[in-house]
């Protein structure tokens, strides 16, 4: 009885949220014609969805009795939740068994980010679960991308690899790059089956890109923990760093990764060069 309960007032949030969203904002035409109810319709929000009509009116309507997790994070991202919306919706699948697994937020220490400030030469990240971007120093924002200017929710490498066109420009092997790290994203969700966290990221990649939804069926299972990399960057030029990780003392599922570059290379001398210019830039 308590389950059914929980079905319902899931349908009665869903459709609450289907009303107050209009074609324009999901980026659907608008006729112009009046419409028999505010916001969005069912068949609407059920092929955004890529759902059946019958099947979205059914969890409405509170007649679903297990929708999954990687569902749900679909409906997160047509019905353009936000961050308490989302925790809200989770709760009430969690009250009708869905199993979602749900981790807190993490936060880089104070003495990590002062280390990664204090090293001008060497671009530094600090990745947490899934590849979501924690800290960075300026050489790193200046050789990548300006991570400030960048949602917090947005902050992820992988989501950039994919929506950015500069970073496809950035990676003259962008394949193999992207791949790496879809594999990699798969290798960490397994640790945490039906995390809510992870199933939004995917169910967005895999509508906006080909090549993440091939990757990600394909479930190969290899990560790399050092490599090198060649970035082509528009001030500098061509770049090949090598890279490595370290785990955070703190929380083990945030790793430091850093560039550098063998002294006495062209690549060294580009990396003082980018700092310099990133300094300048800086100062004005």
């Amino acid at each position: 009885m308590e389950s059914s309960i929980h079905l319902k007032e899931l349908g009665v949030f869903l459709k609450a949220r289907r009303a107050e969203l209009s074609p324009r904002t999901v980026g659907l035409p608008e006729s112009g014609a009046p419409r028999r109810v505010p916001g969005l319709r069912r068949d609407e929000v059920a092929r955004l969805a890529g759902l059946s009509s019958h099947y979205y009116a059914r969890l409405e309507q509170g007649r679903v009795v297990r929708p999954s997790a990687a569902m749900l994070a679909t409906l997160v991202r047509v019905l353009h939740l936000d961050d308490e919306q989302r925790d809200y919706l989770f709760e009430l699948a969690g009250e009708v068994g869905v199993q979602v697994c749900r981790r807190p937020a993490q936060k880089v220490q104070p003495q990590v980010q002062r280390f990664i400030n204090d090293i001008p030469f060497t671009p530094a990240l600090v990745l947490g679960r899934y590849m979501g971007i924690l800290a960075w120093n300026s050489l790193a924002a200046a050789l990548v991308a300006d991570f400030s200017r960048i949602p917090v929710k947005k902050r992820n490498f992988v989501r950039l690899l994919f929506t950015e066109p500069a970073m496809r420009v950035l990676y003259p092997d962008w394949e193999r790059v992207a791949h790496a790290c879809v594999t990699q994203l798969w290798m960490e969700g397994a640790k945490c089956p039906g995390d809510a966290q992870l199933t939004e990221l995917v169910g967005e990649l895999s509508v906006v890109d080909a090549h993440f939804r091939r990757w990600w069926g394909a479930k190969h299972a290899t990560v790399l923990s050092v490599g090198t990399k060649t970035l082509r960057h528009p001030v500098v030029g061509d770049v090949t760093l090598d890279w490595d990780s370290f785990t955070c003392v703190a929380d083990a599922e945030q790793q430091l990764v850093i560039w550098t570059a063998e002294p006495g290379t062209a690549s060294h001398d580009n990396l003082r060069l980018l700092s310099a210019w990133t300094a300048r830039q800086t100062a004005a």
